[in-house]
């Protein structure tokens, strides 16, 4: 599996019954804290070997750090957030690359293993699976808070342990009871990432807002125009494919597409396996929303209700 369907992580065929996962993933400070960041960052890079139904094996680490104009010791506590993110999961961080760049960036190459039959594509939900995701829209919003100052600290400490929030248990949680799909939200938004689903799978989409789980200051940042540009290209991009009620406010549908960082995953799952699915997550700990359902329609398009 490579780039055909934009899945989240490549996944290239051993044996018969092993299959190696990898990706890469780095990005840009979204945060002030170092350590936080680099937890970010890996928690981020982690997530697509899940969002696969896999396991992850080690990672490497990728950074760029002015070493002209920032002390060394924030590329340390960036590297440490890494490490001790990495362990969490289980894995260890094995080696890696540096480079003398004007901005920090940093993320992790995590290869995975997975059984070739159990692997969990973006590309094959049905009509009339359930979509269930399992964490708040808002991240990018409050990021862009962040950055003009505008959010408090209690609203950065509750985007951070999301963002920092593993998606393993929601992994597991999905590979127990054997789903039709999934993907994880990220750059795309929702809308995106929602939209890269269906339209790989040939069938649509159903929403409805008012089931969305939200960080408590997403929608009142969008109303006051604190967005990110990727989100607004989110918008303007995958707009196209959705069929929006007229009570759908401008706010409401920025969020929808809102870019986020190490969002939750995205998870469609027949109807009978729904209430097991819930089940499941919540036995682990992982919230889970009911945000809509699968339907035979344009491949790609969406629908957003109230």
């Amino acid at each position: 599996m490579g780039i055909a369907t934009s899945d989240d992580a490549a996944v290239y065929r051993l044996s018969d019954d092993t299959a190696l996962v990898a990706t890469v993933d780095v990005f840009t400070p979204i945060v002030d804290d170092p350590y936080a960041f680099g937890q970010i960052a890996a928690a981020n890079s982690l997530s697509d070997i899940y969002a696969m139904g896999a396991k992850p094996l080690f990672a490497l680490s990728v950074i760029g750090f002015p070493s002209r104009t920032l002390p060394l010791d924030t590329m340390s506590l960036i590297l440490r957030g890494g490490v001790d993110k990495a362990a969490e999961a289980g894995i260890a961080i094995i080696g890696g690359h540096s480079v003398d760049d004007p901005e920090p960036k940093y993320g992790l190459s995590v290869v995975g293993i997975a059984k070739p039959d159990e692997v969990v594509r973006n590309s094959t939900a049905k009509d009339g699976d359930v979509l269930v995701l399992t964490k708040p829209l808002g991240t990018g919003l409050v990021s862009q808070g962040i950055k003009q100052g505008r959010v408090s600290q209690e609203d950065i400490d509750e985007a951070t342990r999301w963002m920092a929030t593993l998606n393993r248990e929601a992994s597991e949680a999905m590979l127990e009871v054997g789903v039709s799909a999934a993907t994880d939200v990220t750059g795309f938004g929702l809308l995106g990432h929602l939209h890269e689903l269906v339209h790989g799978s040939g069938v649509g989409a159903h929403v409805q807002a008012s089931s969305l789980p939200l960080l408590r200051s997403a929608r009142d940042l969008a109303e006051q125009g604190i967005v990110p540009g990727g989100s607004r290209r989110n918008l303007d991009h995958f707009g196209r494919f959705v069929r929006w009620d007229d009570r759908i406010e401008p706010a409401m549908r920025l969020v929808l597409a809102d870019a986020q960082t190490s969002g939750g995953l995205l998870i469609a799952v027949a109807e009978a396996r729904k209430d097991a699915l819930v089940r499941s997550l919540g036995r682990r700990g992982v919230p889970a929303a009911v945000i809509g359902h699968v339907e035979a329609a344009l491949a790609g398009t969406i629908v957003v209700d109230p």
